[in-house]
Order: structure tokens, then sequence, then C-alpha cells
């Protein structure tokens, strides 16, 4: 490199940093003109600017063409779109993508993960030469973006669906009226007790995340836990009882008997009646005989006219303790294996919110037996009253005779 040419070095460094692709060109191109002969080859050799794009730039100095100031490169120019030369790339993604809806119902994808690799390599094998990054961008321009399932669908409503939660409404504001207790009740998810990996994040020191089971296969020597709660609306308190056994009919109603014991009855001393709001299903549900039987004994022994309403078939979610104690619980222990029944107690009884939630927890020990059968003379002997709306969801069951 000759002294001129290093002379044209230092000053593209200078410059490059600050110029546009088309002003690089009407630099190089001023430059090799000033040089006289040979003035091409020597800011070449000086930048590496290569001749073709210098001589395109003294032909545009030459015709004096100047381009709108608000572009670099003249209307038009540039790569052509994906689309425009090939037309039918965008039809056939989307028919990958939703082959349902697209009628193609014999997809080659329709059975595999639908990324943006995976769509790729499938567009390729159709003769589409395109990458996945593009893929990305078709994706997006044409309104798809990444989502997850969403729990929405309740399926088949029941035409009675909306009057039975007003119902529930309209008795749970008469009894909160006169301070009788109004409880909802229901069994969390079961949960395998050892150091298995429990969902969320925590923050730890870089790289010493916990260390859990590959594997999650129930521990025989430790079981399972088996939380069953019980959420009083009036005073924002709960109880959950942990099961080791089974979820049953008898372990619900131990639990509220628990939960009255515990907190009900100090809250509650002049208390004449309880009502309980539960799913139509599971332990607690509308048509399990043994729950009867049990609420039944329960009248008895704590001398209460119990009131129970279920929320109708596939509106679990509806029920106040799904949002106002477990969602807080699951929150609490995210990231936290649970390897023994007292990790999962305390970690219950610990849980709170800034509203003033407050839960206390406890292990039963008892063993619930599966299977129990309640005869039809047990059944008739329990003092149900039905109410006169949807009385197989509402009804009253009464330490005495009506």
């Amino acid at each position: 490199m000759n002294t001129r040419e290093a002379v044209i070095h230092e000053k593209y460094a200078a410059l490059a940093a600050h110029l546009t692709e088309r002003g690089r060109r009407i630099w190089a191109a001023t430059e090799a003109k000033s040089y006289g002969h040979g003035g091409i080859t020597a800011v070449y050799r000086a930048t590496g600017i290569t001749d073709k794009t210098i001589r395109r730039g003294l032909r545009e100095l030459r015709l004096g063409k100047r381009a709108d100031a608000s572009r670099i490169r003249r209307s038009g120019g540039g790569r052509k779109r994906l689309t425009e030369h090939d037309p039918t790339v965008v039809e056939d993604l989307e028919r990958l993508v939703d082959p349902v809806t697209r009628g193609d119902p014999e997809s080659p994808l329709l059975w595999t993960s639908k990324s943006t690799y995976h769509l790729s390599e499938a567009l390729q094998h159709q003769g589409h030469p395109i990458s996945q990054r593009s893929v990305y961008n078709l994706l997006r321009e044409s309104g798809y973006t990444l989502q997850a399932n969403r729990k929405r669908d309740e399926g088949a409503s029941h035409p009675d669906r909306n009057a039975q939660f007003e119902y529930i409404y309209h008795k749970v504001q008469r009894f909160l009226a006169t301070h009788q207790p109004v409880i909802s009740v229901d069994a969390k998810k079961k949960e395998n007790l050892g150091n298995f990996k429990n969902p969320g994040q925590e923050y730890h020191p870089r790289g010493q995340a916990p260390r859990v089971r590959v594997y999650d296969f129930v521990d025989k020597a430790l079981g399972k836990a088996i939380p069953y709660g019980v959420y009083d609306l009036a005073k924002d308190q709960g109880w959950v009882s942990v099961g080791i056994s089974h979820d049953t009919a008898e372990f619900a109603v131990a639990t509220i008997r628990a939960w009255w014991q515990k907190l009900g009855k100090p809250l509650y001393k002049q208390a004449t009646d309880l009502y309980i709001t539960a799913d139509g299903g599971g332990s607690n549900g509308s048509r399990v005989r043994l729950w009867k039987t049990e609420l039944q004994r329960l009248a008895k022994t704590l001398h209460l006219t119990i009131h129970v309403s279920h929320f109708p078939p596939g509106t679990s979610k509806w029920n106040k303790i799904e949002h106002r104690m477990f969602c807080h619980i699951t929150k609490n222990w995210r990231g936290r294996p649970l390897v023994s029944r007292a990790v999962v107690v305390n970690l219950i009884a610990n849980t709170t919110t800034e509203a003033g939630l407050e839960i206390q927890a406890a292990l039963d020990l008892n063993a619930y037996k599966t299977g129990v059968k309640v005869s039809d003379e047990e059944l008739a002997k329990v003092k149900l009253k039905k109410d006169p709306f949807h009385g197989e969801w509402n009804y009253t069951i009464s330490p005495h005779r009506f």
C-alpha cells in the first residue's frame, strides 16, 4: 500500500461508520475519480470496496442521479420479497400449520410439532427454498403467534347453569347477613411426596438449582399428600387437612369437622346453621351417598342444620376455594420439591396474601377406605330436605326430623 492509498485508508476508517450504502459508494467513486488513472484499483486496495461498486458510483456521478433523501436504495431496489417469486408459499405454510381448517387432513405435520424448523423442512420438501427465519416472519405477517392451550371450554352447559349461580349467590348473602358460617370446600390435586420437580421457579445462586429426580414414579415409602380444604368466605380464613390414604367423602366431612373444632366454633358461637358450597363431583359430589350420610353424622355431632349447594356440572373452577385459597397455596410452594408431609403442611400453613388470607393445616393420619357402599335403608335415614329449585343440587340436612 503506497502513501496515497494509506491516506485513502485513513479517511475511510474515519468515515465508514457514518456512511450509508449509497454514501459509501459515492465517496469511493469520488476518491477514485480524484486519484486519476488507477484510482479504482487504489480505492479497492485501500478500502476493500469492490470495483463493481465503485464503477456504479462513478456512473451515478456521471449521470447526475440523485436519490430520494429518505431512501438508501432507489425505489424498487433491494431483494424481492419471498412471496413475489414464490406466491404459493403462504398458502402451503397455512395448510401445514392448520391442516384441519385448511382442508388438508393428510398434512405431513398433522402429528408432529409445528416448530418453524419442522415447517421450513416440510416446505423445502414441497419445493419451496425457505429458511426457518423466513417461516417465522411469514407466520408473524399472517397473524400467527406462539400460544399455549387455554382452559376455557367447560363442555356442555346446563340450561340452569346461571340460575344456579344466582341461587347460590343470594343464599350466601342471606347467610352472611345473619352471621351464619358459609364455607367453600374441595380437594386439591394429589401431590407426590419426595424429591420430585415442582413446577415454578425460585431464585438460587447461578448454576445451583435444586437437583430433583428425573422420573415422577410414586415413592412407595413416602406416598402422596392429599390436601382437602375448607375456606370461610366471611373471615377469609382456610383450613387444610393433608390426608395420607384416599380422597373419600368420609375424609371430606372429617376435614369440615376439624375446621369447625379449630376455627369455626370459636368464631361462630351462636351459629345454628352451616352453609356449604361444593363441586358437583368428586368425594363431595351431589350424587355421592356417603357424602350425605357423613354430613348427617356431622349435623348430629355439631347440632347444626347443614345446607348444601353444588355447582353445576363442568363449573368447578367457579368454587370460591379455587381462586381464593388453592391458587395462593400453589404459588407459595412453586419450585419447591415436596419432600415430606411436614413440608407440605408448613408450606400450606405459611400461605398468606396482602388481602389478609390466613390458612391453618394439619396432617390427617387416619386411613379412609374406598368403595364404601351405602344401602337404600341407610340413605333413607338421612334427614334430607330438597330445596324447591333443583333439589338434587340444593338440599338441607337436619340433626332432627323436619
